[in-house]
């Protein structure tokens, strides 16, 4: 896995400028929106927004502040799913994916204490991952992703049901962000 590369499938599938008017972020270019784009201190028109400054925004807010760096040494696989889940519903929310999943996987608490969910990577979340690998092994790291997209599909639903507007991207989010 290549951080790279992760960044260039991200920006591919995100395509360029897109406004959809059912889409409460707004306008977006490469998938970052606009809200973001002007706290990390662009200025200039959405349309014109370089690849080259998406994928900074990505690799620092999307890959490094949330520390998937550090989850990539131990699970590549479910840091490339957290990447992707974090840039499309914020780091936050694919962390307590991830969270969430290892508090379920935990076997009552018997391989390691439940993890607090509360978004971030730190040292309890990095030990609960180290202590889940070592329990079950490298097919262990495609039970935890299967289990992460579960919850982001799970969300996914939760969001089209809650309002109908967003029907308009459950079909994209089913199909380009799950497996």
């Amino acid at each position: 896995m290549n951080l790279n590369d992760l960044i260039d499938d991200l920006i591919d599938r995100e395509g360029g400028y897109v406004h959809h008017p059912a889409d409460r972020g707004g306008a977006t270019c490469w998938g970052v929106t606009e809200a973001v784009a002007r706290a990390e201190g662009y200025s200039g028109p959405m349309r014109a927004l370089p690849r080259d400054t998406a994928a900074d925004i990505y690799r620092r807010l999307y890959w490094f502040r949330p520390a998937y760096d550090r989850v990539a040494a131990r699970a590549p696989l479910v840091a490339a799913e957290l990447f992707d889940t974090a840039a499309n519903m914020g780091p936050a929310t694919a962390t307590a994916f991830l969270q969430r999943a290892l508090n379920a996987l935990n076997r009552g608490a018997s391989d390691f204490p439940d993890l607090r969910v509360d978004g971030q990577v730190g040292p309890t979340t990095l030990a609960a991952l180290d202590a889940f690998a070592l329990r079950r092994g490298r097919g262990g790291e495609q039970v935890l992703l299967k289990a992460v997209e579960a919850l982001q599909g799970e969300r996914y639903l939760t969001l089209a049901e809650r309002r109908p507007a967003n029907e308009a991207f459950l079909y994209g989010w089913l199909a380009n962000r799950l497996g």
